[in-house]
């Protein structure tokens, strides 16, 4: 173990992911384990700047493992954002003499580790959304648990859209990505999927609707939020149909639930290499899964690359529908 790191902090930023939790956990024992004090700023880099900030032991972060959220609260922080902010945030990492800084969020996070490194602070990210959309790795945390959320669901609204011969438009999460359209939509065996990514033709949707009507009680339509609004491509398709449409907007739902083994097993893993980094001497790093192995993934190539979806995976969506 260098010299220089004895003492360590952990915050959660962006949007919340289930598995924050137990990444929390495993990042505080794993750095106990490593004979390294622990602290947690509480409200992301809000809490960075205001000096926010609560111990953590193997105690205090037990039987959270099994908990969606974060305990340590997660908030947006604009005056981060500029330098007067980041000098605040750098003062208080001084201040309780931090020697290394553990940030867990999306890529608007790892844009503020990032800043904090070229500013002279050894700062690793790990990857915590649901959006899925991290260049560099295979999965971030939250995103198995998302989708089993809206897997389940999906299969709620199909009884219901069988029972009385409807088509139902089901909007999930993806503002900017189609990640979790395209994969709740493959396992959940929607029969459309919209995405940002590809440009949506309702035409030629309805045309394929009619065509496949007779005989079929329901019709699923899974869209990301980024896509198009859900009520818009309802209003739309029952126009161009003639046939009853219903509207599921699923919404911050897809956030909360306990998180999936997957999630669960990747907090841990994700936990134990970003301090192994710190101790390391490493740091502008995130934590990533590549295949089957744990790597550490330079943030330069995942701040100025974008994660594509897989055409593949959304012609087999629609294959198999």
């Amino acid at each position: 173990m260098p010299d220089n790191i004895k003492k360590i902090a952990l915050l959660t930023s962006g949007g919340d992911a289930s598995g924050m939790n137990a990444a929390i956990r495993a990042t505080t024992r794993y750095a106990k384990y490593k004979s390294l004090e622990i602290i947690g700023f509480l409200d992301g880099f809000k809490g960075l700047i205001n000096n926010n900030f609560i111990d953590l032991s193997s105690e205090n972060v037990g039987g959270i493992i099994d908990r969606g959220g974060t305990i340590l609260y997660t908030a947006r922080s604009e005056e981060f954002k500029t330098e007067e902010g980041m000098q605040k945030a750098i003062a208080n990492l001084k201040k309780n003499k931090i020697d290394g800084l553990i940030v867990i969020g999306g890529d608007g996070s790892f844009r503020g580790v990032h800043d904090l490194h070229i500013r002279g602070v050894k700062a690793v990210g790990i990857p915590g959304t649901i959006d899925n959309d991290i260049a560099g790795t295979d999965y971030s945390i939250g995103f198995d648990t998302a989708l089993n959320v809206i897997i389940s669901l999906i299969s709620k609204i199909r009884d219901t859209a069988f029972s009385h011969d409807r088509l139902f438009v089901i909007e999930v999460m993806g503002r900017n990505s189609g990640m979790i359209a395209v994969h709740a939509g493959l396992a959940g065996a929607a029969d459309y999927i919209l995405i940002p990514e590809v440009q949506v033709d309702l035409v030629k949707i309805a045309t394929k609707i009619k065509n496949h009507r007779p005989g079929k009680r329901h019709t699923l339509i899974v869209v990301a939020e980024g896509a198009a609004k859900a009520s818009d491509v309802a209003a739309s398709i029952k126009l161009l149909v003639g046939h009853e449409v219903r509207v599921s907007v699923l919404g911050y739902i897809q956030r909360g639930g306990s998180p999936s083994a997957l999630d669960r097993l990747l907090s841990a893993e994700f936990s134990k290499k970003a301090v192994d980094l710190l101790l390391e001497g490493k740091s502008d790093y995130m934590t990533a899964i590549q295949g089957k192995e744990i790597v550490a993934v330079p943030l330069d190539y995942v701040l100025n690359n974008k994660k594509i979806v897989k055409k593949s995976i959304y012609e087999l969506a629609h294959i198999l529908s």
